[in-house]
């Protein structure tokens, strides 16, 4: 069950990075509440570590509730990860957000763009299942985040690119922070929940410009909020391809307010 979900540890802090793998999985649904770890050895041959730094590691999740030792094994008991967790593992300060947000305007409307293009039937009904999951959740925020993260990676995986599903992993971590301040009132689960369905139907149908204007629609969701929340850009100033066409007029309006147009500046829908 385990095979395929973790991989060596790859930098020099093992112990940090066992954390997030651990978590990773479990976020990812890859664990699913109730579940077993591989054996200590087994876990530390796939990750490349030694037994004593995956103990440390899980040790960490035991004590924050994620993890149980119960008849000799290690158990999934909550599908919670504390924030807390993510946040001092990833090394993410607030005042970065603003760049993973930059950073899924790259990356995201394009993955989704190959899913139109590659995902079978069964990926379809599987994005569907896990939007009707979020309807069921209603105002229960975790579980909507949860189901959030898994939507965004099921996209990545319908591409049939390991490397495109591991830079989306790598880039839903860093998003949480974001992604917990737009959860934090009630309408904004109904909120993402219309933006899941635009997205699928738009994938559904293939049609590159459709998944572009739904991914638009999309991004600029979470941008927005941040944007109020935190009274910091959205964006640096940037290149036409990057400017919101459902929020461009607004970042517009707001540099040119800011008197931060220049003759040299690119131009924007007004």
């Amino acid at each position: 069950m385990s095979e395929g979900i973790f991989h060596p540890v790859r930098t020099r802090r093992s112990f940090e990075e066992a954390v997030q793998q651990i978590a990773d999985a479990i976020r990812a649904g890859d664990l699913a509440l109730g579940e077993r770890l591989p054996s200590e050895r087994v876990l530390a041959e796939q990750m490349g570590i030694s037994r004593p730094t995956l103990r440390e590691a899980v040790r960490v999740l035991r004590e924050a509730g994620v993890l149980a030792s119960r008849e000799g094994a290690v158990t999934v008991i909550a599908e919670r990860i504390p924030l807390g967790i993510l946040e001092e593992r990833s090394l993410l300060r607030m005042g970065e957000v603003a760049q993973v947000l930059e950073a899924r305007r790259l990356l995201e409307p394009r993955v989704a763009q190959l899913a139109g293009l590659y995902a079978t039937d069964e990926e379809l009904d599987q994005l569907a299942t896990l939007v009707s999951r979020q309807r069921e959740a209603g105002g229960d925020r975790e579980r909507v985040r949860i189901l959030d993260t898994r939507f965004h990676l099921a996209i990545a995986r319908a591409t049939r690119n390991q490397v495109v599903v591991e830079l989306t992993r790598t880039l839903l971590r860093h998003v949480e922070i974001a992604r917990d301040m737009a959860l934090r009132t009630p309408i904004e689960p109904e909120r993402v929940l219309e933006l899941h369905l635009r997205t699928l139907e738009a994938i559904r149908s293939g049609d590159p410009a459709a998944i572009e204007a739904a991914m638009d629609h999309h991004l600029s969701h979470l941008e927005g909020i941040w944007e109020q929340e935190s009274g910091r850009p959205r964006l640096r100033t940037p290149p036409e391809f990057l400017i919101s066409r459902a929020a461009g007029a607004s970042l517009g309006g707001a540099a040119l307010a800011a008197g931060e147009d220049s003759p040299g500046s690119p131009s924007r829908p007004s």
